[in-house]
């Protein structure tokens, strides 16, 4: 006897909802304008389930930056680890961070405005992982420009601070419905790069 099975679509689970609309309200009126009634209420879930998986709205805001540090960090990570042409990668690399970034605006719209609002800690460990990230991407310049593929008459590191300085203002000017999506704003973003740094 056949039985048949009914596709069911899977909710997000309570501590996903909860993140989504903190993003969401945070990016929206300010992280210290949101009261966690508001957040629980949005999320359609009790302070008791919101405290069962973040002991505060600080755990929240949180979560925001080690999402989007994972994102990113572990998409470097492959391309960085991919192996083939030094330029292929980094052209890879830069338009892959600007495309997350367009895709997470929120985040980012949050990752500037509220840094401060974290413990001193919690400061020093986003600083740390974002460090890490950029290392990370200075890597593939180094590496370029160690081959001769790339030009040094520019330190690393500042080619690196230029470029996401650059990416960091994308919160305060892109917007979903313009011309551009992100990939293609990632494809020019990456263009620009490695002109600056060719050789020829």
């Amino acid at each position: 006897m056949t039985q048949s099975v009914e596709s069911k679509t899977v909710s997000p689970s309570v501590p996903d909802r909860l993140l989504a609309e903190a993003t969401r309200l945070f990016a929206q009126r300010g992280f210290d304008r949101v009261s966690v009634q508001e957040l629980v209420e949005a999320a359609g879930v009790t302070k008791g389930a919101m405290y069962h998986y973040f002991t505060s709205k600080d755990d929240l805001l949180f979560a925001v930056y080690q999402r989007v540090l994972k994102l990113q960090m572990s998409r470097l990570r492959q391309v960085v680890e991919g192996g083939g042409d030094v330029t292929e990668r980094l052209h890879a690399a830069a338009a892959d961070v600007v495309r997350t970034t367009v895709d997470n605006l929120d985040d980012m719209v949050i990752f500037f405005r509220s840094l401060h609002m974290l413990s001193p800690g919690r400061q020093r460990e986003v600083r740390r992982e974002r460090r890490k990230y950029h290392e990370l991407f200075r890597s593939l310049i180094e590496e370029g420009m160690s081959e001769g593929v790339f030009h040094d008459k520019i330190p690393a590191d500042i080619v690196v601070n230029y470029f996401f300085g650059a990416v960091h203002h994308l919160s305060m000017w892109y917007r979903s419905d313009g011309e551009l999506s992100g990939a293609q704003l990632g494809a020019h973003y990456a263009d620009l790069l490695l002109a600056s740094l060719r050789t020829d």
